[in-house]
């Protein structure tokens, strides 16, 4: 999820539009609402922000120390109107990762954001998990040795897994790096449907299913299939008897 602080409508709607357009959750705040928010949000909550979008304001040099005490090293990217070296060098050392003169593409966003990702925490652009390479600058998975076309959501929703592949993840944890935390129009319970869908598919590719459900705990990506003991011990017998 990008989360974009402006108090200028137009600006939030028109990149809110852009990211969903890509399959990203966007989250809106006025300059006035950042710091509460960062300070009430649960910790998995921020752990779905992808990065901060800060448009021009007054509070905009004060951001980043107060980004920085819950979201660690979650890129911060400031928005500029107009060239400016002074102000550019002043944001620089207020603690942004990057400025970006307007209007700048959703997707130029996305790969500067990967860049630092990839600098500042050791990111790939890509990650194998098992038969499957999922990569995070928009393009569809690899799943067993071929390209595999998925939906804008649930291609997102592998991506996240992947992620965090080796441990749980919950519906909630999902719905917010997708849909977004304040997203009313979209009902939590359409994770289960997109994750079933996608459980379906990825099944019928690989020939097992690599997503681990547990009812009130979560989903959990695996590498490979886990052996069944009972039918283990059935094989070996069987193979005894030849």
């Amino acid at each position: 999820m990008f989360v974009i602080v402006d108090d200028r409508e137009i600006v939030t709607s028109g990149y809110t539009s852009g990211f969903e357009r890509e399959g990203f959750a966007c989250m809106a705040l006025l300059p006035s609402e950042l710091a509460e928010w960062i300070n009430a949000a649960s910790e998995d909550d921020l752990a779905s922000v992808e990065a901060v979008l800060l448009g021009d304001c007054e509070e905009r040099p004060g951001f980043p120390p107060i980004i920085r005490t819950r979201c660690g090293q979650t890129p911060i990217i400031a928005l500029e109107e107009k060239p400016c070296l002074e102000q550019t060098l002043d944001l620089f050392a207020c603690g942004v990762d990057d400025v970006l003169r307007k209007p700048v593409h959703v997707r130029e966003i996305l790969a500067r954001v990967g860049a630092i990702r990839r600098r500042t925490m050791a990111e790939a652009d890509n990650l194998d998990v098992g038969r499957i390479r999922v990569f995070f600058d928009g393009r569809d998975p690899i799943v067993g040795g071929e390209v595999f076309e998925l939906p804008r959501r649930e291609r997102r929703i592998l991506e996240y897994m992947a992620r965090n592949h080796g441990r749980r993840v919950t519906k909630t944890q999902i719905y917010n790096a997708v849909y977004g935390l304040m997203n009313e129009e979209v009902d939590e319970c359409v994770v289960e449907s997109h994750v079933s869908k996608l459980r379906k598919k990825l099944k019928m590719r690989l020939g097992y299913d690599p997503i681990e459900s547990k009812r009130y705990i979560g989903y959990m990506l695996k590498a490979q299939a886990q052996e069944v003991p009972g039918k283990v011990h059935e094989m070996r017998r069987a193979l005894e008897r030849v």
